[in-house]
């Protein structure tokens, strides 16, 4: 067996595998799991009781997920002194699927943030944040049911994509009098950052937001972009998106202008709108007119913003999954902070990695495993047994222990 971080890989489990674009899943597969810092430690352990749970109810003895524990953060700093081994990313490699807790981000020179060098080492270039009401969740807005989109975030570049120089350095007094060349004035006194989007980066990411909504029956793809002002990066992000959409899944597709052209303004049966929308405006579309969208596919800038945003109307992050997918990798997530005031004190919503991990469950094919855990969600919120997040807003509502929140969530599967 394989041997990642010095750690032998479990004799008892195989490995996914990637077979022309799709996954090839055992029945033991082995997943790597990171417990992540802070809090990390107590969501992990009561999601991993819900996962085991689901999984033995869905299928007895047939199946089972084999845990393999892999370190980046503050633990793979006290154990190996690095923040993001080597083995780490080759045992993600190796098994193809892997889920995490919430990760510090070291202070200082080195890694500017350990989940963008994940996405970017592993070509993770989508980000997939779906955002669904749970009813009975305290929310800021009248009628959160209506919100229910799923977004795709380009994971690899825009200005994530770390290429910027400090004001003062040599680099940045180059590069603005490089600039000043071609006639673009600057402040001499300016950091300066690059934000590259390529053809390559938004065409991956589009082609995956439309097969998501062909394989779940949406209807409505939306290319969010700035591109009224940045033409060339999130304009070309914009046309790019069309022209992919048109090429590869043109009996499958209308825009809008075809829509209102040549269907009347109704969708024929069976297709797809894809249409865009500046991103300042959709975020006052997504709270007047949550209902009219679907499927966002958007830059990576824009999906940071638009994804919190989004899931602050149906509860926070708290209730908010996420995943990191690429072609040949899956690393499934939490998508709030580490919260280290609270670390061990068995209080917070595991419910972002828990959600985490019905998406991971789709996406190996498990979906039965994921919906016995979506069912113990909702019934359990709305017998008002949740966390002090949730607790504290909801009138009549009993709080629990992260623990407590896993038991009942097993219990009303």
């Amino acid at each position: 067996m394989p041997v990642f971080n010095g750690i032998e890989t479990p004799a008892d489990g195989r490995a996914i595998r990637v077979d022309a674009g799709r996954l090839i899943v055992p029945d033991n597969p082995v997943i790597p799991f990171i417990e992540g810092d802070g809090t990390g430690r107590d969501i992990w352990k009561a999601s991993q009781r819900v996962f085991d749970a689901a999984v033995e109810k869905a299928y007895g003895a047939e199946r089972r997920i084999v845990w393999y524990e892999i370190f980046a953060g503050e633990k793979a700093h006290n154990r190996f002194n690095e923040w993001l081994p080597k083995g780490t990313l080759d045992a993600i490699r190796h098994f193809v699927v892997a889920i995490k807790g919430p990760l510090t981000t070291p202070v200082g020179g080195g890694i500017r943030s350990l989940n963008v060098t994940l996405r970017q080492v592993l070509n993770l270039y989508a980000c997939v944040r779906p955002v669904r009401y749970f009813h009975g969740v305290p929310c800021p807005v009248k009628k959160p049911e209506k919100l229910d989109v799923v977004i795709f975030r380009e994971n690899t570049e825009d200005v994530y994509a770390g290429i910027e120089f400090q004001e003062g350095t040599e680099k940045a007094r180059k590069l603005i009098e490089f600039l000043s060349e071609f006639g673009y004035e600057i402040n001499r006194d300016s950091g300066v950052g690059v934000k590259p989007i390529s053809i390559t980066g938004t065409k991956n990411l589009v082609r995956r937001a439309i097969r998501y909504a062909i394989g779940h029956n949406r209807k409505v793809v939306t290319l969010v972009h700035k591109g009224n002002i940045m033409k060339f990066t999130e304009g070309a992000f914009r046309d790019w998106g069309y022209q992919l959409a048109r090429e590869e899944f043109r009996d499958r597709i209308v825009t809008e202008e075809e829509l209102q052209k040549d269907h009347g303004g109704k969708l024929p049966e069976g297709k797809i709108l894809v249409n865009d929308r500046i991103a300042d405006a959709m975020f006052q579309q997504v709270l007047l007119r949550p209902d009219e969208y679907s499927v966002i596919a958007t830059p990576n800038l824009n999906g940071d913003y638009l994804s919190d945003a989004c899931a602050a109307q149906v509860g926070g992050l708290g209730m908010a999954p996420g995943a990191n997918i690429g072609d040949n990798a899956a690393v499934f997530e939490a998508t709030h902070g580490t919260a280290p005031k609270y670390a061990d004190l068995d209080v917070i919503n595991p419910s972002s990695v828990i959600l985490s991990g019905v998406m991971m469950f789709e996406h190996i094919g498990w979906q039965e495993a994921g919906d016995l855990i979506i069912n113990g969600i909702v019934k359990t919120i709305a017998q008002k047994r949740v966390t002090y997040d949730l607790e504290r807003q909801m009138r009549g509502a009993t709080k629990v222990k992260t623990s407590e929140f896993a038991s009942a969530i097993i219990e009303n599967m």
